[in-house]
């Protein structure tokens, strides 16, 4: 038996963070004991003990507990587990920040507003031996703080962005080993605008949006090994100048000038800068997570010198300085080259440069700053060949572990995993932002709601969604309960639309089932009735959500108005259907935190709306009044059609897709929703048509075109390379990237869970064109493994293979079986109840799973596969006439029978299709033939 890990509120050993006075304590576990056997107990001390859960079952992995915090005081913990036969403990501590202790530190700055790299110095001496010393500090709008010539800490861009008027975070840094050296200090304060200070925002930007000065505000508390304390404050008898950083900003990018001298020091500028603002810090660092190599340096048609990563991401670019003193290396960056040329146009007015001007020392150069959205670095200035070694790019992101995973036996679905991933981590800077190149990097919500359930899955991401959620509330608070578009919302008021406010619920919600942990319910809670109480104020129809301003299904392919990209859905059924879903929502969330008033209150709201809907939008018999597919997919997710009618909605999301040659036509609203709801009725092998199309509007479109992240547009990359003209294309924007939930759910079969995954539903639907799946979940309670073969041998047999950790239970669900299963050689009977270890399973489907041609195939598919029209051409003249490659694009689309309504001429008799009909279903699909060879050669 042995502890692994212990979190504690989803941070490991965290320094200085909000802990709310309130504990939330996991751990893992591995054990080959029963769990009905183990206890657990969680200790807690400072200089007295002062928690002690005592020893309790074992029936789940976590200890939850208000406690009273003081300030700047580390607390010790153990976590202990037992049974009959053995017993096992571990530690680990946490230690609060300044809470609502006063600042007695002063916010201090330069006389000159206008210096762009203020630095700030203290030194100081020590007279003692230092035990112990931590550093308090923030500075707006970014800093870098340096103890003798060190850099304090390893995260970039500190204080991560809020709303500086409303919320300021405070860092916490254990400095003790920096004090070692001697008695003599130093403590340097650099300053840079951030998103505090510097041009910033939407529609190109303004400056000076919270402050138009730089400042910062510091404590060094040290305790010597006498336990005596002395402390070094922020105050009138520091000095600081300009340094070396003659202009920087988010989307300008830095010049740094490496030549230049820091002299002229001067007493500080003690700043009535408000103190009440300060708060012990909420988000997660941003640190340099990875490096990427360069993969290739380009010389392009139009001479350029070009740094190619091979991966877009956000980060900036570093090198190693060999040039000499006085001349300037410029890097600019880009997404993706034009006619093998370097471009940078859709980053439209961010300069997303950096100049560096060389004192002739070789060392390693990096920005400060700023960062960067790219993949591509055009070089100027270069005075000699440049050399892969000599670059780098560092890939910068809020610190959070990879927790999901998922690999297939076809390599174009795992690039485009890949993407989501990538885009995951190039946009979950500090805020999830929609882009990291261009000029804007906004925590867009609509963006952040849709796609915060494939988060959850690919990281550990409750901390960082709870730093937003606080961001979202301070917004809403400061908005009458509307939510901005974006949050912070960096000066605009703008706001109110349906999925991108119902962020305001949606998020907690989604975050709260994912680990099973209630603290930003109870954060948020009041937000989250607030946001549906502005509805509800908002409306001009009673249970409806009408006459708001909406982006409805953003970026849809249906519009009758191309130029317009809300696209047909209705958006007023969109927002109500919103309106439900938040009511339903924030009824849940009061029966978790106990408010069982306003449980019944929401509960009848949503009870109210969805009749309202169902007025409004569908018939007695079950038609939907908007022929779309988002509506449709809206009506089943949120279960909005009664059951006796289901079937013929689903129906008509078929026929609907049909006549979309089973294509996407959504946007942001619809687009993670159809998998699922196909899928979830009935429709999986549909499902995964749509998930593997490859021809535009598809996800694998822009795999194909070599997307390594994924893109704001369906085409944002015309088939040709060429960027589309109709603007707005952000190359690293993770919204449509929400499909892999789907992914996660449907294909990987992590179906349902409860509880932080204590919980989970393993329920695989499988197709033949995934044959090999292998993927991992990693909750509180460890990492569940996944692997599956389909079609093992001449049998069909299928194997799945399952390592579940201990406190896990795991319900085994499989298709086409005839109700028992091999496990670990053993016959078992469906469904599994399975606990921790490692299980073997098997079964051979009652159908196989390898599919046939049939009469309903699109005449395009028939004709791809040679071996097939040589059988079938002798018998009708309609291959001959599919063979013409104007025909086959005209009519490739149909199925032979719809092709015999159309043409006359082609007349295929009854006796005809039964022929082809018979050699259809005994041909196997081409790549299955494919994959039968393979097999019988192995």
């Amino acid at each position: 038996m042995e502890i692994n890990q212990i979190t504690i509120n989803h941070l490991t050993e965290p320094l200085g963070y909000d802990l709310d006075n309130h504990l939330r304590v996991d751990f893992n576990l591995t054990s080959s004991a029963a769990m009905q056997n183990t206890k657990k107990r969680v200790v807690v001390k400072a200089d007295q003990e002062i928690y002690d859960s005592d020893w309790q079952d074992y029936k789940n992995n976590f200890f939850d507990f208000a406690i009273n915090l003081q300030p700047r005081t580390r607390y010790e913990l153990t976590v202990s587990v037992k049974n009959a036969n053995d017993e096992s403990s571990k530690n680990s501590f946490f230690e609060t920040g300044k809470m609502a202790e006063p600042f007695t530190a002063s916010w201090i700055g330069n006389s000159n507003k206008d210096l762009q790299n203020t630095l700030l110095l203290k030194n100081f001496a020590l007279t003692k031996p230092v035990k112990s010393a931590r550093l308090y500090m923030t500075g707006l709008g970014v800093y870098e703080a340096y103890l003798n010539k060190e850099k304090v800490g390893n995260e970039i861009l500190a204080p991560g962005v809020t709303a500086y008027d409303q919320l300021v975070q405070v860092q916490t840094y254990d400095v003790t080993r920096l004090l070692q050296k001697s008695s003599d200090q130093e403590l340097l304060i650099s300053l840079g605008d951030g998103w505090y200070k510097g041009n910033f925002g939407f529609d190109g930007g303004q400056d000076n949006i919270y402050g138009d000065r730089q400042m910062a505000i510091a404590e060094l508390h040290v305790q010597y090994d006498d336990n005596s304390t002395e402390t070094i404050l922020s105050d009138s008898s520091w000095k600081t100048t300009s340094g070396k950083i003659t202009k920087s900003a988010i989307y300008y990018g830095e010049d740094y000038d490496d030549t230049h001298v820091i002299a002229d020091w001067e007493p500080v500028t003690v700043l009535d800068h408000p103190k009440e603002i300060l708060h012990d810090r909420l988000s997660l660092p941003l640190k340099v997570n990875e490096y990427l190599p360069v993969k290739e340096i380009i010389t392009t048609p139009a001479g350029e010198t070009v740094l190619d990563f091979g991966q877009n991401h956000a980060g900036w670019p570093e090198f190693f300085n060999r040039k000499n003193s006085g001349t300037t290396l410029k890097l600019q960056v880009g997404e993706i080259l034009q006619n093998g040329n370097f471009y940078r146009d859709n980053l439209r007015e961010a300069r997303a440069a950096f100049h560096y001007t060389s004192n002739g020392e070789q060392k390693w150069v990096r920005p400060h700053f700023t960062y960067y959205g790219y993949r591509y670095v055009k070089v100027t200035g270069n005075t000699k060949p440049l050399t892969k070694e000599d670059f780098r790019s560092a890939v910068i992101y809020s610190d959070m572990k990879t927790t999901g995973a998922i690999k297939t036996d076809n390599a174009k679905v795992n690039r485009l995993l890949a993407n989501v991933m990538w885009s995951q981590k190039s946009n979950f800077f500090d805020v999830p932002t929609d882009c990291p190149q261009r000029d804007e990097r906004l925590g867009w919500s609509g963006d952040a709601d849709i796609f915060s359930s494939t988060a959850v899955l690919n990281m550990d991401a409750y901390a960082f969604f709870k730093k937003y959620a606080r961001d979202m509330q301070i917004e809403q608070n400061n908005h009458d309960g509307m939510l901005t578009m974006y949050a912070p919302a960096m000066g605009n008021d703008s706001g109110g639309a349906a999925i991108w406010g119902d962020a305001a619920t949606v998020i907690p919600w989604t975050v709260y089932e994912a680990y099973g942990d209630p603290a930003i319910l109870r954060q948020n809670y009041s937000s989250m009735k607030a946001w549906v109480d502005w509805i509800s104020q908002s409306t001009s129809t009673p249970n409806l959500w009408t006459g708001c301003f909406q982006f409805g299904d953003w970026l849809s392919l249906d519009g009758e108005n191309p130029a317009m990209p809300t696209g047909k859905t209705d958006e007023d059924f969109i927002a109500s259907v919103y309106y439900y879903y938040s009511s339903s929502i924030v009824s849940a969330a009061a029966k978790v935190l106990g408010h069982q008033e306003d449980a019944a209150k929401y509960a009848e709201q949503a009870k109210a709306i969805k009749q309202a809907i169902r007025a409004e939008y569908i018939t007695n018999n079950g038609r939907l009044a908007i022929d779309t597919q988002t509506a449709y997919a809206l009506a089943l997710r949120f279960d909005l059609i009664p059951e006796e009618q289901k079937k013929r909605v689903v129906s008509d999301l078929v026929t609907r897709l049909g006549k979309d040659n089973n294509h996407l036509k959504t946007g942001f609203v619809g687009t993670p929703l159809i998998c699922q709801v196909l899928s979830e009725n009935g429709e999986h092998k549909l499902a995964t048509q749509i998930f593997l199309n490859e021809d535009f509007p598809s996800w694998l479109y822009a795999v194909n075109l070599g997307a390594t992240t994924i893109w704001e547009r369906w085409n944002s990359v015309l088939p040709d390379g060429s960027m589309n003209p109709e603007g707005m294309n952000s190359l690293n924007h993770y919204s449509i990237g929400a499909i892999m939930q789907w992914v996660y759910q449907q294909v990987l079969g992590l179906h349902h869970q409860e509880n932080g995954y204590q919980k989970v539903e393993f329920a695989p639907q499988f197709d033949y064109r995934l044959k090999h799946v292998q993927g991992h979940y990693e909750s509180s309670y460890g990492d569940l493994q996944i692997e599956y073969q389909l079609e093992k041998d001449e049998k069909h047999t299928i194997e799945i293979n399952l390592t579940i950790p201990f406190g896990q239970t795991v319900t085994v669900k499989l298709p086409r079986t005839n109700g028992q299963v091999q496990v670990n050689g053993v016959s078992e009977s469906l469904p599994l109840t399975l606990t921790g270890g490692k299980y073997a399973i098997s079964y051979q489907p009652v159908t196989s799973y390898i599919e046939y041609y049939n009469l309903a195939m699109p005449a395009k598919q028939l004709m791809a596969d040679q071996e097939l029209v040589k059988k079938l051409e002798p018998i009708n003249d309609v291959f001959g006439f599919l063979k013409d490659p104007k025909n086959l694009e005209t009519f490739g689309g149909s199925s032979l029978t719809e092709m015999n309504v159309m043409l006359p001429f082609i007349n295929i008799s009854d006796d005809d299709f039964a022929k082809i009909k018979e050699i259809m279903v005994q041909t196997p699909l081409a790549s299955e033939r494919k994959f039968l060879n393979e097999r019988r050669t192995v």
